[in-house]
């Protein structure tokens, strides 16, 4: 079957941004020492991203987010009173080579902290691998996988955005508010997948059917015939972009599913282009977000738009600009590049005690000079509060609904959560 104006496959993968890092080759073991710090030396900021792979678009958007915080810290007078200096690298949504990666920005490129990886598979495998043995303080800025909270990282492994926990009853709750009581889930088989499914199977009230997939498969009729065997009337789609073009466009063409749900990681301006606007609109989905209105948010918003042009249309870009400056505050309250010192300085930047300090190059500028002046600090995010748990988690924040609608990504509302 064929759909009047469905755009062909060839067009889904014409505009991947492949190669923008590959000048970044080469695999280095890990030493497992610990990156100790001098401390006249600049803080080096890596950030460990997607820039190849399924989830490429999402890497140079949410970098915007980093380098705006960059620009901010530099303004304020840099750490230790010198510009900080930004590595990356690309993990492809690969683990194997995430780690790679990792082990490089680390051992050769000099990294003491890390903004990143952006997939929750690929952040487990580095905390555990790499950054928690160099002890290198990581904040991932999108790894929403419940299984983040029991990864073995040695209290080095953060995350600026929320759990799925939270974002799983949400999804739950548009579905029922959408009218669907028979869904359909299909879901990426990895850690980020396994735990937004799980969270929203055990909050959906109604019949649910589910089936998995691996990543990189070429059709997934199987898989959207397993969704669809009981009867479900809506597509729950909870992956990456890639497998979504593929797995969206065979439903449509094979009348297995007309209807659909999404989430953050199919939250993608490349699913309206590669199949088409009018097959997406009004659908729905879910996303971690930042607070309504809030000061830091207004400022930010702001200063990006000023920089950019417009607000970012993929998420966790707030994030991870909250990411870095954390990472920033944390050494320069530590005084020093050690890993330790700053993983220990973290919940000092970010907890409730002390003054606060919001987002933009005025907000940071006057943090930075208070943690210089020995003052206590609260810094508020962008995107939301940073008063981190022991394991490192968000315990409060928002999750924002949002729409496809007229060829664009809409926002509609925030919806409040508290994991505590």
């Amino acid at each position: 079957m064929h759909i009047r104006g469905l755009k062909p496959l060839t067009r889904i993968f014409s505009g991947r941004r492949l190669g923008l890092l590959g000048l970044l080759v080469g695999s280095v073991v890990l030493a497992g020492a610990a990156c100790g710090g001098d401390d006249n030396e600049a803080l080096k900021i890596a950030y460990l991203a997607d820039f190849s792979g399924p989830i490429a678009e999402f890497g140079p958007a949410i970098q915007t987010g980093v380098d705006l915080a960059i620009e901010h810290i530099n303004a304020g007078g840099g750490v230790f009173g010198k510009d900080v200096v930004l590595v990356t690298g690309d993990t492809g949504l690969d683990a194997v080579k995430g780690v790679e990666e990792a082990s490089r920005l680390v051992e050769i490129a000099g990294a003491h902290v890390m903004v990143g990886p952006l997939s929750s598979s690929v952040t487990i495998a580095v905390a555990e691998g790499v950054t928690s043995k160099a002890k290198v303080p990581t904040i991932s800025p999108s790894a929403t996988a419940p299984g983040i909270s029991v990864a073995n990282d040695d209290g080095y492994l953060f995350r600026s955005t929320t759990s799925d926990a939270a974002q799983g009853p949400v999804l739950a709750q548009l579905a029922a508010d959408e009218g669907y009581t028979n869904v359909g889930v299909l879901f990426i088989n990895d850690p980020y997948g396994q735990g937004l499914s799980g969270a929203f199977e055990s909050a959906f009230q109604g019949t649910l059917t589910s089936s998995s997939y691996e990543a990189g498969q070429t059709t997934y009729l199987a898989e959207l015939q397993a969704a669809a065997a009981n009867g479900a009337d809506v597509l729950v789609a909870i992956g990456f972009p890639t497998e979504a073009l593929i797995y969206v466009r065979e439903a449509l063409e094979n009348d297995i599913f007309d209807k659909f749900l999404f989430v953050d990681g199919t939250k993608s301006p490349e699913l309206i282009e590669g199949i088409g606007a009018e097959f997406l609109n009004g659908f729905k989905g879910t996303a971690p977000t930042g607070g309504p209105d809030t000061a830091s948010a207004i400022a930010w918003l702001a200063a990006y738009e000023a920089r950019f042009g417009a607000p970012p249309s993929t998420p966790f870009v707030k994030e991870a600009y909250d990411a870095t400056i954390a990472l920033a505050l944390a050494a320069e309250l530590a005084g020093s590049t050690d890993g330790e010192k700053i993983r220990d300085s973290l919940p000092k930047v970010g907890g409730p005690s002390g003054e606060t300090f919001i987002a933009g190059a005025a907000g940071v500028a006057a943090a930075l000079e208070a943690v210089r002046d020995g003052k206590s600090i609260n810094y508020e995010g962008a995107a939301t509060s940073l008063d981190w748990d022991a394991a490192g988690d968000v315990l409060t924040g928002f999750i924002g609904l949002w729409q496809f609608a007229d060829g664009a990504i809409v926002e509609l509302s925030e919806v409040p959560f508290d994991l505590r």
